[in-house]
């Protein structure tokens, strides 16, 4: 398995339990994945009961939402408990085809597997929009995840771009000691207050079921692209500080242009603008799509079959980006791997026969 986050520990639970033998890769020199490079302050969305990997719960009350350390404490705490073989830092630069197994190349190991999952997770390509002039803007220029807290743009006058949760939680903060302008693509929507992570999951896990079942016009669509109104944000939202525009057209060396040609001086500019699945150790399989993404029929690759993918979003398993909804995922992957390495065995005996 290649990854050493949440998604790639959750399959790891359910290998563990089937006596199938297997390694979990990490780039990372220490346990968390990408909870470990989040900002200072960040809190999970919902309670513990709703921020746990399949068989342990994350300690907590049911109203405290864990920060970023419990976080990361929970996911160490967890690898130790299950014993999970994870191998770090080992960083896995190629999976390639070799006779009836797939090969991974990390530094001079070559590593023969008879199934790879690729849980390696967005936090490792953060996405920056290409703007004209960007190169040539002499301000700060930070991504999501380079941020770890307020201090460093005191009294700056700083442009926070992108419009979903990191965007207005970094905004939120941010704006306490700086002068912030918020950028996103339309005017934001927000979750009304009583709407928590707990809430969007219960109400996901539902459309899932009714998707399952063919009513889903008993449940109508959910929302997930609308702001979660924690705690900082709200508080924005009481000083006034949620308001946004819309982008700007190109940098100058000193600021940005808007669209009615109007300028303004810039000290530092934050991305919250998202990430890309980090793929790139597949590239040698030829399966990666234009749009970066693999075909996949569950979270099995179409075109190579021996290759599975976990924890990307949707595509590849309902809710499988969040610590609770990987565990559904985590279970089927491991279900389907372990029926498919039977059904090779079964193959290999009856032509050696």
């Amino acid at each position: 398995m290649i990854g050493g986050g949440q998604a790639a520990l959750a399959v790891g639970y359910y290998l563990h339990r089937t006596g199938l033998s297997f390694a979990i890769l990490d780039e990372s020199d220490a346990p968390g994945g990408a909870w470990r490079r989040m900002w200072d302050s960040l809190h999970a969305f919902s309670p513990p009961r709703y921020s746990s990997l399949p068989g342990r719960l994350m300690p907590g009350g049911v109203e405290e939402h864990p920060h970023r350390d419990a976080v990361v404490d929970y996911l160490a705490s967890y690898e130790e408990r299950y014993e999970l073989p994870v191998q770090r830092p080992v960083r896995v630069e190629a999976v390639r085809r070799e006779d009836d197994r797939l090969l991974v190349k990390a530094g001079p190991a070559r590593l023969p597997a008879r199934a790879v999952v690729s849980a390696t997770g967005t936090w490792t390509r953060p996405h920056v929009p290409d703007y004209p002039g960007c190169e040539a803007f002499q301000g700060d220029k930070a991504h999501t995840i380079d941020y770890d807290h307020p201090e460093p743009y005191r009294d700056k006058r700083v442009l926070v771009v992108g419009g979903g949760n990191s965007g207005a939680q970094i905004l939120a903060e941010v704006s306490k000691v700086a002068d912030t302008t918020w950028v996103t693509p339309e005017k934001p929507e927000f979750l009304p207050d009583d709407v928590d992570g707990r809430v969007l999951f219960e109400r996901a896990t539902e459309l899932y079921k009714a998707r399952r079942e063919g009513r889903e016009e008993e449940v109508g669509e959910i929302d997930l692209a609308k702001i979660v109104m924690v705690p900082p944000v709200k508080e924005a939202r009481e000083r006034g500080v949620l308001e946004s525009v819309r982008p700007f057209v190109r940098f100058t060396e000193e600021g940005v242009v808007w669209p009615d040609g109007a300028e303004s001086p810039v000290d530092a500019v934050i991305w919250c603008t998202g990430f890309r699945p980090a793929l790139s150790h597949l590239e040698p399989l030829g399966v990666l799509g234009r749009n970066g993404r693999i075909e996949t029929d569950g979270t099995r690759s179409v075109e190579e079959p021996r290759l599975w993918l976990v924890g990307y979003g949707d595509w590849t398993g309902f809710a499988s980006a969040t610590l609770l909804g990987v565990g559904r995922t985590a279970r089927s992957t491991v279900e389907e791997i372990e029926g498919a390495l039977e059904q090779d065995g079964r193959e290999e005996r009856r032509s050696s026969a």
